[in-house]
């Protein structure tokens, strides 16, 4: 069971990292905020929000599977 949920919080924590990265690297920005001066894009935040608690909630069940209780 340990090694299941071990390898489970691992690839939900790449998940997540891959999720949150392409959120806000690679795909098209989800929204454009024009001002007088320049204009700027603006990637979709809830995305990449969702990704890193992904990535934290992937990483918190791999670290509580992998170390031993007493």
């Amino acid at each position: 069971m340990r090694v299941f949920l071990l390898i489970f919080g691992i690839a939900l924590a790449a998940a997540g990292g891959v999720l949150a990265y392409r959120s806000y690297f690679v795909e098209p920005s989800a929204a454009v905020v024009i001002t007088d001066t320049t204009v700027r894009e603006v990637p979709n935040m809830a995305r990449v929000t969702g990704g890193l608690l992904l990535l934290l909630a992937g990483t918190a069940l791999a670290l509580f599977a992998a170390l031993r209780r007493r």
